[in-house]
């Protein structure tokens, strides 16, 4: 799709991942970002730079997705849309009606208000927790459904309901799978990345960093905005009714995140290993080949640059990281 003078809708648009999708559009020639939040998770804060261009603007009569009246109006005139907004993986575990009603209802509502106004092509944020656990590695987009969580569910019904709208009433979609996304303005909430954010609090502190389990657990790590041009890759391909992995294919172990954490901030701590506790997945790395073929997406920040990136911005907004704190209830420094 060519996004020269279209109006976008990024639903979920001043969250993490979301704020840096509406950054990477302004890159285009686009006419207008519209950013539909309701402020749940996503902040102003977040959205500070991207609101300094005149074509970005924030949906004033509100943001939420079950809000169909709202979502409705919201779309009147828009292109494409850009839909992020979920419950993360601990709320629907806590409260897994509400992961119904938020991540499958409103899916739903944001689907049904695409095919009532028109829209030519809608990019929807799946998970690669529709994988679970891997069977496999690297895992390509046909590893089975091995999720096991109540959100990882909520992305695999959104997925089956895009593929449903698509084959019913012909509504041009394609969907991502991210792994585990990491970077600038991330919070304490995102239960494999919230990781990285703790390492660095018990460093702050002249505190040992503390790995649970032996730290063999390994992950595909992200950085945010090679996910954020992702989503402005699959708006401008031609693939329709198919998922892509957005990852960078490349295996690290939470072991070997924390060393790399210790060296770049020259800490001479040492991993302090704690038995294990809940954890929803130990091993899941994803393919990057037919994101690269179809989308023309591989992804360009390798992971100790990215830390190092997210590391500045953290110790450039140590207000809004003490925000982010206090959101899950995690004592800040003293």
């Amino acid at each position: 799709m060519d996004l020269t003078n279209a109006k976008v809708l990024v639903i979920g648009g001043a969250g993490f991942i979301g704020s840096h999708v509406v950054e990477e559009l302004l890159k285009e020639d686009v006419k207008e970002v519209v950013i539909y939040d309701n402020f749940c998770r996503g902040t102003q804060e977040n959205l500070e730079e991207a609101l300094k261009d005149p074509r970005a603007r924030i949906f004033e009569l509100g943001g939420d997705v079950l809000h169909t009246d709202l979502l409705n109006k919201a779309m009147e005139g828009v292109d494409c849309v850009v839909h992020l907004a979920a419950l993360w993986l601990l709320h629907c575990h806590e409260y897994p009606r509400s992961a119904f009603h938020v991540n499958i209802e409103g899916t739903f509502n944001v689907l049904e208000a695409c095919v009532k106004n028109e829209i030519k092509r809608l990019v929807y944020s799946s998970s690669a927790s529709v994988y679970g656990d891997a069977l496999e590695i690297p895992m390509t987009e046909e590893h089975p459904y091995n999720n096991k969580t109540f959100y990882g569910a909520t992305k695999i019904a959104g997925e089956h309901m895009c593929r449903a709208f698509y084959n019913r009433y012909g509504l041009n979609y394609v969907g991502l799978r991210y792994m585990n996304v990491y970077g600038p303005r991330q919070d304490y909430r995102g239960t494999y990345i919230a990781v990285i954010m703790k390492i660095l609090d018990r460093i702050d502190k002249g505190l040992p960093p503390i790995v649970y389990g032996d730290g063999s657990q390994s992950y595909d790590f992200v950085f945010v905005s090679d996910v954020a041009r992702a989503n402005v890759c699959a708006l401008k391909s031609d693939a329709v009714d198919r998922n892509y992995n957005v990852g960078s294919g490349t295996r690290t172990s939470i072991r070997e995140l924390c060393e790399m954490i210790l060296e770049i901030t020259g800490s001479d701590l040492q991993i302090q290993y704690e038995p294990a506790g809940q954890t929803f997945v130990t091993n899941r790395i994803g393919s990057t080949e037919r994101a690269e073929s179809d989308l023309g997406f591989k992804y360009k920040v390798e992971l100790k640059e990215g830390l190092r990136r997210l590391i500045a911005w953290r110790n450039a907004h140590k207000e809004a990281v003490e925000k982010r704190r206090r959101a899950v209830g995690i004592e800040g420094k003293k």
